[in-house]
């Protein structure tokens, strides 16, 4: 069965005060017998105290991005044996604000992803069109050809430490949401993609979850889609009630 995961990307957002609250507030809500991967990915600053105040209970830690070397002279940058000191669970790659106001490229995700995976940190990993890919109805092309250029590039994944993100660029911060009939056709199309390149055991074992402004009165429509395992949240992970809302609609 896989896993299902509701993770919450705050972005740059909340201060050390704000990120402590935020946590707090979610541990007294969250109840640890649901059977989902819950996730917070705060700044880097405040990702040591994060890991501490989540130690011993039923919530991840990812960091929003990491760099493509081990170390050296890469002033302002963080790497996975940083992230792995302070026992962070896990890292976002991909997201397509990094890819626009960052310039990040496939060829770059795709170091990115194979020093993570090697060095077994776990990836949620982010694909997504644009609003003029689905204007053209060039969406699915975009989705493969961006799998292509990075996850498809590995010999072989582990289901445990690999998480698709499907993002819609179109629905992220606009307000708008793809329909769960949208979302579950992509979502589809990127496991028929996987179970092509790596088979069906691998395929069936790969959670693909869905980012592109969940909340919590579209979420359970969305997860109820038979290929859709959860959400990356953005917006809504700021509030605990919200965030938690959307954990249970799975």
């Amino acid at each position: 069965m896989r896993k299902k995961i509701v993770a919450g990307n705050w972005k740059m957002n909340v201060d050390l005060n704000e990120s402590i609250d935020l946590i707090e507030s979610i541990k007294k809500i969250y109840d640890p017998s649901d059977d989902v991967e819950v996730c917070i990915a705060p700044s880097f600053p405040f990702l040591k105290e994060s890991s501490k105040l989540c130690q011993g209970e039923k919530i991840k830690v990812l960091a929003q991005n990491v760099n493509d070397n081990l170390k050296g002279a890469f002033t302002g940058e963080v790497s996975i044996d940083m992230l792995k000191s302070i026992n962070v669970d896990g890292v976002i790659l991909g997201h397509s604000e990094r890819r626009e106001h960052f310039n990040e490229d496939d060829d770059l995700l795709l170091r990115k992803l194979k020093v993570s995976l090697e060095n077994n940190i776990k990836v949620y990993f982010c694909i997504g069109e644009s609003f003029v890919d689905r204007e053209k109805n060039n969406h699915f092309e975009k989705v493969k050809n961006q799998l292509d250029k990075t996850v498809f590039k590995i010999d072989s994944i582990d289901p445990e430490n690999l998480v698709i993100a499907y993002e819609p660029i179109w629905a992220i911060g606009t307000g708008l949401t793809a329909s769960p009939e949208q979302a579950q056709e992509v979502h589809k199309y990127i496991r028929n993609l996987l179970r092509e390149r790596y088979g069906k055991k691998i395929s069936d074992k790969t959670s693909i979850i869905y980012g592109g402004s969940v909340k919590p009165n579209s979420a359970r429509d969305i997860f109820e889609k038979e290929d859709v395992d959860g959400g990356l949240i953005g917006g809504a992970s700021l509030s605990p009630q919200d965030f938690i809302d959307i954990v249970r609609s799975i």
